[in-house]
């Protein structure tokens, strides 16, 4: 027997979470409906299945396929335009012709025993069986009435409560014969229940109602969405939840990493792959997506969390919805009943108040308070540069994605076949950002001269000897999980605030010059960069003296890049050095100020201990000193 699966609804009252993602893949507890909803047909052994599409068609096709993930045999049936609940299953009547075939709700969700359900109709033999459940409210639902014998004798679709005189309503769960079509006109919008059901009621056709046990919710508001994914928490419904239970209602999927100070208070459940760092705390009914960061100190209660998003220190998420690769940066509060598109930003420490719908592609700025919804403007933050060039959290706001279109729009403000200049602090993240950035400059007919790990005066000086400009990709200092992208003149400088402006405009526009292929620029890797720094430093300062002094000094590289040039520069100098933490370390390419305070009263102990005339500390890249 086969099964007809409708999924070509639009989902109008759950937008903006339905206007870039069709209302069958919704997740509930990390899982598309229609998952769960083909799970449990496969259970009933209904593995043959017609999907009837029509908006956003392709995603549910790509997500789907053949069915063969699920080991079922799926189809479909595109609709060109909306033909209501029966007309798209008349649309699949090919597939459907030779046999009894049962149609259910792609975005229901749902328990009942289907298997109970055909018996029941074959065992009736009847045209059609209205699935029905008992409802408190059935004031959204169309009401049905059966006799003794579950034969139904009345429809009435969406009533007020002076016509209601039942609590039993049709779930569009169907079994059906396949002479039914002969009621359905082709290629016009006609409903079950509305215009086919009637008339087979008119003419005396044998239609029964089957009442249901189990759960049955209609999936088609905000109100209900978040509902379904708590039921699913608590074990109402019987679904499989993908995971492992590691306490009570504690669910956790393949590859989370949750540390063990992190406070979970079950039922909740935690994706694939997601990070939970120490600190946060995640209540009941939460469900957090696959690939999610929650960082320390955020507060989490019954939101839930789709895919890819990241989630800032201190940040208070309460019974919402968060769309997936979107990010909720640090003491950001999004309160009850406020829904958040994907791809948003939402600043650091603004406020979306209860019931704000924030629509896709948006931005809300850092402070603001939001109470009203955000659908066509974008209350954002109009520039890329803040004090420090383009600083932002690695992998959240300052992704390869991004690095790729700033290079792009820095190349396009240079003429074709300029030279620039690069280098990274030694950090992985920087590495990996200025090999993307550097490919976008080539592409876009630029040289590039790469200086790779190099203290950022040795960047400056270098980008001073001919190149166009330069930029240097560094740890933001004393932010470990942040970077900062400063872009520099034809003299090594800082670029210019109007310079900054030009680049803020191309990269706005989008307006990125490519190369053709005769030019495609060169990637060069100069040598001896440190000797050549070393003795225009020293051709440039009078060092007269100094030797002869006998000074005898204490200096911490702080396992920064500047550990690369001193000890040549030291000894150059003939100055009495002791060098102390030399060596670079990836994993800690910046220092907190705990770490600096440390290090400076570790120096001082260590000067008094060598009798030395001073101590120098240098910062991670070698730009700042405290003595």
């Amino acid at each position: 027997m086969k099964a007809v699966v409708m999924a070509g609804g639009e989902g109008t009252r759950l937008r903006p979470m339905t206007s870039t993602m069709p209302k069958p893949l919704l997740p509930v507890a990390n899982r598309p409906i229609m998952e769960h909803v083909l799970r449990l047909l496969k259970r009933h052994g209904l593995s043959e299945t017609v999907v009837t599409v029509q908006f956003l068609a392709s995603l549910v096709k790509n997500y789907f396929g053949d069915g063969e993930e699920l080991g079922m045999e799926l189809t479909y049936a595109n609709e060109e335009k909306p033909l209501g609940t029966a007309g798209s299953v008349k649309n699949a009547e090919e597939a459907l012709k030779d046999d009894t075939f049962l149609v259910i709700s792609g975005d229901a969700l749902t328990d009942f025993d289907l298997t109970d359900l055909i018996n029941f109709h074959k065992e009736n033999g009847a045209l059609v069986t209205v699935c029905l459940t008992r409802v408190p409210n059935p004031l959204e639902f169309g009401i049905t009435i059966v006799d003794e014998g579950g034969k139904v004798e009345r429809f009435l679709e969406k009533p007020t409560w002076g016509q209601v005189f039942s609590d039993t309503v049709n779930t569009g769960i169907y079994v059906m014969e396949p002479e039914v079509f002969d009621y359905v006109e082709p290629d016009v919008p006609v409903d079950w229940s509305g215009d086919v059901f009637p008339q087979l009621m008119k003419e005396g056709k044998p239609i029964f109602g089957y009442v249901a046990e189990g759960y049955w919710e209609d999936v088609g508001t905000h109100e209900s969405y978040v509902k379904a994914q708590a039921d699913v928490l608590e074990g109402k419904v019987d679904v499989e939840l993908d995971g492992f239970e590691i306490s009570p209602g504690v669910w956790v999927a393949e590859g989370a990493d949750v540390d063990p100070e992190a406070v979970l208070r079950g039922p909740l459940y935690i994706g694939d792959y997601a990070k939970v760092e120490a600190g946060t705390e995640i209540r009941e009914h939460t469900v957090v997506g696959s690939n999610v960061v929650v960082k320390s100190g955020a507060f989490l209660h019954k939101a839930v969390v789709h895919d890819n998003v990241y989630v800032g220190q201190q940040s208070n998420l309460r019974g919402c919805v968060i769309g997936k690769n979107t990010d909720i940066m640090r003491a950001a509060r999004i309160e009850d009943g406020a829904v958040i598109g994907d791809e948003c930003l939402i600043g650091e420490e603004s406020i979306v108040q209860g019931n704000v719908r924030v629509y896709p592609f948006k931005t809300i700025e850092a402070g603001a308070f939001v109470n009203t919804s955000v659908i066509w403007e974008s209350r954002g933050q109009a520039h890329l540069f803040g004090a420090r060039g383009v600083s932002g959290i690695l992998n959240v706001e300052i992704t390869p994605e991004l690095a790729v279109r700033l290079a792009g729009a820095y190349a396009t403000t240079l003429k074709k076949g300029s030279t620039v200049t690069t280098a990274r602090d030694h950090s992985r993240g920087a590495r990996a950002l200025k090999r993307a950035m550097i490919s976008a400059l080539q592409t876009s007919a630029i040289d590039v001269r790469d200086l790779e790990n190099v203290p950022l005066p040795v960047a400056r000086q270098q980008t001073a000897r001919g190149s166009a400009g330069g930029f240097m990709i560094r740890t933001s200092p004393g932010v470990p999980d942040s970077v900062d992208i400063m872009f520099f003149d034809e003299r090594g400088a800082d670029l210019s605030a109007a310079g900054q402006r030009k680049l803020d405009r191309v990269y706005a526009r989008q307006e990125y010059r490519r190369a053709f292929p005769g030019e495609i620029g060169d990637l060069s890797f100069p040598s001896s960069v440190f000797d050549s720094y070393t003795g225009s430093l020293l051709r440039a300062v009078d060092i007269s003296g100094i030797a002869e002094s006998g000074l005898k000094v204490v200096v911490d590289a702080a396992n920064g890049s500047a550990g690369l040039v001193l000890p040549s520069l030291l000894g150059r100098l003939g100055v009495d050095a002791l060098t102390i933490n030399p060596g670079l370390n990836e994993a800690r390419p910046t220092e907190t100020a705990d770490a600096r305070r440390s290090g400076l009263a570790r120096l001082g102990e260590i000067v008094a201990s060598a009798r030395a005339a001073f101590g120098v500390r240098f910062d991670p890249v070698g730009e700042r000193f405290s003595l």
